[in-house]
């Protein structure tokens, strides 16, 4: 892994519900005590306010605006900036100003590992799904899942965050009912990150 890989590294978190949920919640953190996670992350009753596990503790969370699965998939949760080390209580990430490119090299950033990959076309995708879902990467089994932060791997800008996966019928199966097969990975683009941000 080079610098610039364990630097993004630094953002990602985990997100947890409370009681906990059985699987790794992601989120990024964006600077000024503030992280967004996708909105099915938090969803749901929960017993107490959420935590983030960020630069090995795990911190009370606020939720400070939460979007909804079906339309912005974006949730906002604060935590106390003062509780951080230096070296994280000064950051600040920079939202990317321009759309993706198809063929654009990302950058998928979770705790454990970041994970390179690209941009792919929604053409490829059924119309309806790309019109809902324009904004795709290609690789699904060894990126990061929901939560987790698309960066473009040049200027290390944050382009989206992970939402879901994209699955289509397996033309290859047989019978009536045929299986899925993964197929792409749709993430908030950063235009409707910066929108849901500044929402008063």
């Amino acid at each position: 892994m080079d610098a610039e890989d364990h630097n993004l590294r630094a953002y990602a978190v985990n997100v947890f519900r409370n009681p906990k949920q059985s699987w790794p919640g992601y989120g990024i953190y964006l600077g000024r005590g503030q992280v967004l996670t996708a909105a099915h992350v938090l969803a749901g009753s929960m017993a107490g306010p959420p935590s983030v596990l960020i630069a090995g503790e795990e911190l009370p969370a606020r939720i400070v605006r939460q979007g909804d699965f079906e339309t912005v998939d974006l949730t906002l949760v604060s935590i106390d900036e003062r509780r951080l080390p230096a070296r994280l209580g000064l950051r600040l990430l920079t939202l990317c100003q321009t759309p993706p490119k198809i063929g654009q090299d990302v950058v998928v950033a979770i705790p454990e590992a970041v994970v390179h990959s690209t941009i792919k076309s929604p053409a490829l995708l059924a119309p309806d799904t790309r019109r809902r879902f324009p904004t795709v990467i290609a690789d699904v089994a060894t990126t990061g899942n929901s939560g987790s932060g698309v960066f473009d791997a040049q200027s290390q800008c944050l382009m989206g965050i992970m939402s879901r996966k994209i699955q289509t019928p397996d033309p290859a199966a047989k019978g009536p009912v045929r299986e899925l097969r993964d197929v792409a990975k749709y993430f908030v683009p950063a235009a409707d990150i910066a929108a849901f941000v500044a929402r008063p």
